[in-house]
C-alpha cells in the first residue's frame, strides 16, 4: 500500500514572465497534516489551484491519491474537498476571564 497521497516534482507555474511557483517538490503522506506558510504573493493560493485542477502548471509532475493533475482533473474534483475558512465561526465562544 502506498502511504504518498500528494507527490509534487519541480511544479512550475508562470503568467507571462512572471513566475508564481518555481519548482516546488514535496510529497504528504497518509495522515499527515500538511500547510502552506508565506507571505502575500509566495504562491500558496496559486499552487492550491493546480493541485485541485483548477489551473493547469506550466511544468512539473503531480498527483493527488493517484490521479495526474493534468489528466485526471476532474477524478481529482470529485475526491477533495478544500476550505480556507473555517465553517465554524458562529460555533465558536470566547469567554472573558
Amino acid at each position: 500500500m502506498n502511504d504518498v497521497i500528494i507527490k509534487v516534482e519541480k511544479l512550475t507555474k508562470k503568467f507571462g514572465d512572471f513566475t508564481a511557483c518555481n519548482e516546488i517538490s514535496f510529497s504528504v503522506n497518509r495522515g499527515e497534516i500538511f500547510g502552506f506558510l508565506g507571505a502575500n504573493g509566495a504562491g500558496k493560493t496559486t499552487a492550491i489551484k493546480m493541485l485541485c485542477g483548477l489551473s493547469l502548471p506550466t511544468s512539473g509532475e503531480a498527483e493527488i491519491a493517484g490521479f495526474d493533475i493534468y489528466n485526471e482533473t476532474q477524478k481529482i474534483k470529485l475526491n477533495i474537498s478544500m476550505n480556507q475558512r473555517t465553517v465554524l465561526y458562529d460555533k465558536i465562544q470566547c469567554s472573558k476571564n
